[in-house]
């Protein structure tokens, strides 16, 4: 028997990459897997029902069970579609698990407001819209699993995503908001961080993306490698980790520390702007500005060298 045995797993972008190692490994542990992928671009336009297909048929082949869903999780009433499809299909919703995703990558001060707005869509809005359905039923049931999906580009920050980052981060601070909102009924809610080579990272055009992925080994974490943390935080015998935040890519799995304080000053009353300019840098020291300015550039304030 299988660790997810008569368990009903619902799967966003589903159709591709980690959402499909996902969705094939929870039906290979014995879940009821709803299969859902819009079949859009990695920019999100177009549309396209053969991914989520070959993916129940992929399933079917092996002897589990799937259906799919091709609904967008832009919307709540494609949020809703695709959790009644679980409740239409097999009458239960055990785990909900948000993968869906697209890139609109462009350095920040060239970013359009169509960019951004479609990115977070597609992943911040897209997390509510599916989880607030599926929170309705599990809190009613008592039971359930929710997972969803950050990366490192909002919890660290990459260069030309600024729209990816900032959904990003808001899915790890709406992780815990729902895990706490939750928690008292039984339902658990955590993140994975994954790192992988898919068609989001490696078969992108020119552009940050690909300049990311270059040299950093990537090639060698496929996605299916995020796939049992994935499954195992739908088991049961996940029912006490609730909240938390997991870095997964091959071989490693590293729960992450939430934000907390790394230094601290600290004086009776309230700090004068010029204590501040004494104090702050020796706080500072030995912490790295991400993006310094070159040397030869005049910066205000910079000692000079």
């Amino acid at each position: 028997m299988g660790m997810l045995e008569g368990k009903v797993i619902v799967v966003t972008g589903a159709g591709r990459g980690i959402g499909r190692g996902v969705a094939e490994l929870a039906a290979e542990e014995g879940a009821k897997v709803v299969v859902n992928d819009a079949g859009v671009a990695v920019d999100g336009s177009g549309s396209d029902k053969a991914p989520a297909a070959e993916v129940v048929e992929a399933i079917r082949s092996q002897g589990g069970t799937a259906v799919a869903n091709y609904d967008s999780v832009t919307s709540m009433a494609g949020g809703e579609s695709i959790i009644q499809t679980a409740l239409d299909s097999f009458g239960r919703l055990d785990c909900l698990i948000n993968v869906a995703g697209i890139l609109r990558d462009r350095m920040f001060f060239n970013m359009t407001e169509q960019e951004w707005d479609d990115v977070i869509a597609v992943h911040l809005k897209g997390h509510f819209a599916c989880t607030k359905p599926a929170a309705v039923v599990m809190r009613q049931q008592r039971y359930g699993r929710i997972i969803n999906f950050s990366s490192i580009s909002g919890l660290w920050g990459n260069a030309g995503q600024a729209n990816y980052g900032a959904a990003k981060s808001g899915t790890a601070g709406f992780t815990r908001v729902v895990a706490r909102d939750l928690g008292r009924y039984g339902v658990t809610c955590n993140c994975i961080v994954p790192r992988a080579l898919t068609r989001m990272t490696g078969d992108l055009p020119k552009g940050p993306s690909q300049e990311r992925v270059v040299g950093r080994g990537i090639e060698a974490w496929p996605p299916d490698h995020v796939a049992p943390m994935t499954c195992y935080l739908a088991t049961d015998q996940a029912w006490n980790i609730n909240g938390q935040v997991f870095l997964v890519y091959g071989g490693t799995v590293a729960v992450l520390a939430h934000p907390l304080p790394q230094r601290t000053i600290f004086k009776q009353g309230m700090w004068a702007t010029d204590e501040l300019i004494e104090m702050v840098p020796q706080m500072m020291e030995g912490i790295a500005n991400p993006a310094p300015p070159p040397e030869d550039v005049d910066v205000p304030g910079r000692p000079k060298s």
